[in-house]
């Protein structure tokens, strides 16, 4: 998955769903409440759940459910 597919994937969040992500060769990372941070300089897919801000490597993630 490419970074612009991963911020495709992700632009529903709006901080009222949560998000569990399954990484390869890893385990699973829940975000609750995440919203998708607005793209910066630095092109990065981030989420926040307020508290903390999640860097994600789109080519890892395996799939996503957001609900």
């Amino acid at each position: 998955m490419t970074t612009s597919e991963l911020r495709q994937a992700l632009k529903e969040l709006n901080g009222k769903r949560d998000a569990v992500l399954y990484m390869m060769h890893a385990e699973k990372c829940i975000v609750t409440n995440a919203m998708l941070l607005p793209d910066e300089p630095d092109h990065l897919v981030k989420l926040t759940d307020g508290k903390h801000v999640y860097i994600l490597d789109s080519s890892q993630v395996a799939w996503i459910k957001i609900g």
